[in-house]
């Protein structure tokens, strides 16, 4: 973890060194974690501190290798997720901001395994035993102690609802600081793993900092509250606490480059499975193509540890900004 800290920070001196006219602050890159036995765990995203009124779409896929067994677990997990997330804020009498995410998640086989096998085979990076599978079957399957509580099934389903609110708490010219609560409802089946089958909740403080003119940065800290998973047998998932990082640079009047970090601590309880156990992060490198009041946003996702986090995620997503109106 040390390389990929340094590594961020070299990134934050280079862009810091760059210049423009002017700033167009976003946001960080609309993308959170989609590990398959804990992306209905109130998987948060990085969130910019001040409030607007927009609407967006994004696209993200992602692939997840992870075929291991201890003692009294067995986590096998070969698929690939691809989620489309409906995601609506508004400010309210200008005193907060009420935010609304709906995902809808496509678990599949997927169709990128011999493409990853060629990549990881090329570059000499390790593939987490992806060879001793088929390509392309999904395989999603959580066991405890030899009785299942997750048995994955490949379809479409709506995934878990999220409501927040976003409140200012101060601000200067040159940053902003607020705090944001959600819940997360459940709506599908907990037991083929698309939902965990509880409310969760979370909170977490969200700072935006100007470094140039051309350069903001948003740091965000928080911690959630997830319920229990209630598939075919009930699992307390641990309460986690997440941050990261996101460096915002103009490059030209229309396109800005974002690099972000997250990282949160473990959510499941000990497997004795490395890929499960530990802390997860993972880096995001994305650009913004602004036009009038929309934009258009494309990042590519990598883990850094092989834990808690797919292999990578691949993201699209287009927003569309209201005039500064509030009800």
């Amino acid at each position: 973890m040390i390389h990929a800290y340094a590594f961020l920070v070299a990134i934050v001196l280079f862009l810091t060194c760059l210049s423009s006219a002017a700033l167009s602050i976003d946001g960080p890159l609309q993308i959170h974690n989609l590990y398959p036995i804990s992306l209905h765990a109130d998987q948060p995203y990085l969130e910019k501190a001040g409030m607007e009124n927009s609407m967006s779409f994004s696209l993200s896929h992602s692939s997840t290798y992870t075929v291991e067994e201890s003692p009294g677990w067995v986590i096998h997990l070969d698929m690939e997720i691809t989620e489309i997330s409906f995601r609506y804020k508004r400010i309210i009498k200008n005193l907060f901001e009420f935010d609304l995410d709906i995902p809808v998640l496509v678990f599949s086989a997927g169709f990128m395994d011999g493409f990853l096998e060629d990549y990881h085979d090329t570059f000499n990076f390790p593939d987490y035993g992806r060879k001793n599978r088929p390509h392309n079957e999904f395989l999603y399957e959580v066991r405890r102690d030899g009785n299942i509580l997750i048995s994955g099934k490949s379809g479409t389903k709506l995934g878990d609802i999220r409501l927040a609110v976003k409140k200012p708490l101060m601000s200067a010219d040159d940053y902003t600081l607020s705090v944001k609560g959600d819940i997360e409802v459940p709506v599908s089946s907990a037991k083929k793993g698309y939902s965990n089958g509880s409310v969760d909740t979370g909170i977490a403080l969200l700072f935006d900092k100007s470094i140039t003119g051309s350069t903001m940065t948003y740091w965000n800290l928080g911690v959630v509250f997830p319920g229990d998973v209630r598939g075919h047998e009930n699992l307390d998932l641990r309460n986690y606490v997440h941050g990261g990082l996101a460096v915002d640079t103009e490059l030209t009047e229309h396109l800005n480059l974002i690099v972000q970090l997250h990282g949160q601590s473990e959510i499941y309880p000990d497997t004795g499975i490395s890929a499960v156990d530990g802390r997860a992060f993972f880096i995001a490198f994305g650009g913004r193509y602004y036009s009038d009041r929309s934009n258009y946003e494309l990042s590519l996702t990598e883990d850094l540890n092989t834990t808690g986090s797919p292999d990578f995620i691949i993201n699209f997503t287009y927003k569309y900004l209201w005039k500064e109106t509030n009800i």
